[in-house]
């Protein structure tokens, strides 16, 4: 099998992500120019709207060849609306390359970015990028992430400085010095003045080295110099075990140490790596990285686009795909025939013949697959673990610009999710609203522009409305009498029904008539006007729970009785009776489980606070963080998802389900009947 290395590249926003991986592209021969974000010209950010924003919204798989090996590289966004870009790198790649700004320091998306990808048990580098700026530090960037991290980070190319300004750099694993000439490097004795910098990184380069093995180790407390087979031999496993990880200076902007980094991952990062799947019965299952097994891939991207169609991306782990194969669909069962196989380029697709095991690539036109399943060979059905996809935490109600686009809407909104499934969309029956969920307010604008430019549609975003309850408090007894003469037969019902308060979410319905008042055919007719009329309440027309209406007497005439006078009546009964019953509104109660950074607990209490809601508990799980359990009015966590971020700085995070209905308070409920009353 050839050489293939998948990284995904990832950290904070505008931290230089982008611009790093074109500087591979350039250092690797692939592109003649660099590309400029600002000039929206970059390989990775192809689509009109990273052109229009000037940000990555979407991960960009960029496919080259370097020195001999394949590299897949997963250029990942770093704004948090658009997480789901992240989580498609991790389940693509076998090591994340987080960049760090060597002026500004370790930030939010690159702690994230480290913690997740230790938890998928990926190896990890930082890069610390904008060497070329004169305000840079990579010494202090340096000390920063290992203040964080602790001793795994190990420094491997590191600045040479001289007069406060960078002169060359240090690569401990060559031992060697080099200065640059645009992208290229050369080896030269570089006067610096920073030794004791370069002195303590290379003792922790050489402990963290030797200390992978226990050969290295020996010769390291025997005084032994260790040669660079046994430092590529010791990064390797450090790299693997998680005991290791590297740090370089480098420039995306110039391009100045990015071969040193290219080179590093070809020869130190490594391969992708045995998965474990479940067979048809659920039971486990080791899938091995081998060429000549079955084929088990897992579809890790997927582009819909109205112009160049449908494009699912695909990580094999074993087996291969060839043009022409039937492959199965493990989710629904579906036999597909593989059609064209691509390499990308971000927008620039090149055919390519098969996919082997280790290695991604792009399958046009398949019509069952979407992001999260597995493809399998023929009777071989397995399940991989799909793609983590972020909770939509933010929501808002979609109404069409025209009227009539409603069914033009949802197409639309459906294709976009084909692309990003952190998207969601439903309809609500009960506030007659459609509602469009995502990671933030960006996430949907970018949905709303994408559905205008792409599908040729627009629509608005209106704050949702919620799905509130009315009840009753109190039992009475009253009359529905419905009389109606208007020649040849009449109408005639007459039903006494008492009303009171019980525990459940739909009418409960008794009778104790006695001495047939009321004949027991017209009983279901009773109970049918009540129902209806339960759909909209006295107070502000929302649903009623909790009522148990007891049909107790009656009179009725042998002529002119219906089912339709007896339900009339049972809804007048219901008019009469509920505005006497003390009739309370009830809102919607969620149970909120945060996960948020110990420093900023008590802000998120606080906000808790003051959305009505009670803090049930807190835990502590580790890594600074504390879980938070609560209860809060749902009618006020619209806009909790923006002041989580802002609170935990993006750190935290959280999940929301319906809990219970509870009594609203007065001044909620007389906001609320206003509201109905403008809406009318």
């Amino acid at each position: 099998m050839s050489l293939v290395k998948n990284v995904a590249v990832l950290g904070h926003a505008s931290k230089g992500k982008t611009t790093l991986v074109e500087a591979m592209l350039n250092v690797a021969g692939v592109t003649e120019r660099m590309g400029k974000i600002a000039d929206g010209n970059t390989v990775s950010d192809s689509d009109a709207e990273e052109k229009k924003r000037g940000v990555s919204i979407s991960s960009s798989v960029i496919q080259f060849n370097y020195n001999g090996a394949k590299l897949n590289v997963i250029d990942t966004p770093g704004l948090f609306d658009f997480a789901i870009g992240p989580a498609e790198g991790f389940r693509a790649a076998e090591t994340a390359v987080i960049v760090v700004s060597s002026r500004s320091g370790l930030a939010v998306g690159a702690e994230k970015a480290f913690k997740n990808a230790g938890d998928k048990g990926m190896a990890r580098i930082f890069v610390t990028t904008k060497m070329d700026d004169e305000r840079a530090d990579f010494f202090k960037a340096l000390a920063g992430i290992r203040e964080k991290f602790g001793t795994s980070i190990c420094p491997l190319v590191v600045p040479l400085t001289n007069g406060g300004k960078v002169a060359g750099y240090y690569n401990l694993l060559e031992d060697k010095s080099y200065t640059y000439n645009g992208v290229h490097m050369k080896e030269a004795d570089v006067p610096h003045d920073n030794d004791a910098d370069i002195e303590t990184a290379k003792d922790a380069f050489n402990e963290a080295v030797a200390g992978t093995d226990e050969e290295l180790m020996e010769k390291f407390f025997e005084g032994e110099e260790l040669t660079k087979a046994d430092k590529v031999k010791g990064l390797t496993l450090g790299m693997a075990d998680d005991t290791i990880v590297p740090v370089f200076a480098a420039s995306g902007l110039t391009g100045v140490g990015v071969d040193m980094l290219l080179d590093f991952i070809k020869d130190c990062a490594p391969a992708a790596k045995p998965e474990k799947a479940k067979n048809s019965d659920g039971n486990e299952v080791e899938v091995p990285v081998d060429a000549s097994a079955d084929l088990q891939a897992i579809c890790f991207k997927t582009i819909a686009d109205p112009f160049i169609g449908k494009l699912n991306y695909f990580k094999v782990i074993s087996g291969k795909i060839t043009q022409g194969v039937t492959v199965v669909n493990s989710r629904t069962g579906d036999e597909e025939r593989v059609g064209k196989l691509v390499n990308t380029l971000g927008a620039k697709q090149s055919d390519v013949k098969e996919c082997a095991a280790g290695d991604i690539c792009a399958i046009a036109k398949l019509s069952t697959f979407k992001t999260g399943d597995t493809m399998s060979a023929q009777g071989k059905s397995l399940t991989l673990d799909g793609v983590e996809i972020p909770y939509a935490s933010y929501s808002m109600a979609i109404t069409a610009d025209k009227k009539g686009e409603e069914e033009k809407v949802a197409t639309a909104v459906n294709r976009i999710i084909e692309e990003d499934p952190s998207i969601t969309f439903v309809s609500n029956t009960e506030t007659r609203q459609t509602i469009l969920s995502g990671l933030g307010e960006q996430h949907l604008d970018v949905c709303l522009s994408k559905m205008k430019d792409k599908y040729k549609v627009s629509a608005t975003l209106v704050q949702p409305r919620v799905a509130y309850r009315e009840t009753i408090t109190k039992k009475v007894e009253v009359q529905g009498r419905h009389k109606k003469q208007s020649g040849g037969h009449g109408q005639f019902g007459d039903v006494w029904i008492e009303f009171e308060p019980c525990d459940s979410d739909e009418l409960v319905f008794a009778e104790r008539v006695v001495g047939g008042s009321v004949p027991k055919n017209y009983f279901p007719a009773v109970e049918k006007g009540l129902k209806e009329a339960m759909e909209k309440g006295v107070i502000a027309g929302y649903p009623m729970v909790g009522v148990k209406a007891t049909l107790f007497d009656g009179s009725y005439h042998p002529v002119d009785s219906s089912e339709m006078a007896f339900k009339t009546a049972a809804s007048i009964a219901f008019k009469n009776g509920i505005p006497q019953a003390g009739p309370v509104l009830l809102e919607p109660i969620v149970t909120l489980n945060a996960i948020v950074n110990d420093d900023a607990m008590g802000d998120i209490i606080g906000d808790i606070n003051k959305r009505r809601g009670r803090v049930l508990g807190m835990n502590p799980i580790g890594d600074g963080m504390q879980e938070i359990s609560a209860e809060v009015p749902q009618g006020e966590m619209t806009t909790f998802s923006t002041a989580m971020r802002q609170i935990t700085q993006g750190r935290g995070s959280f999940t929301t389900e319906f809990a219970r209905y509870e009594r609203c308070p007065e001044n909620i409920t007389q906001k609320v009947i206003e509201d109905s009353q403008k809406e009318e």
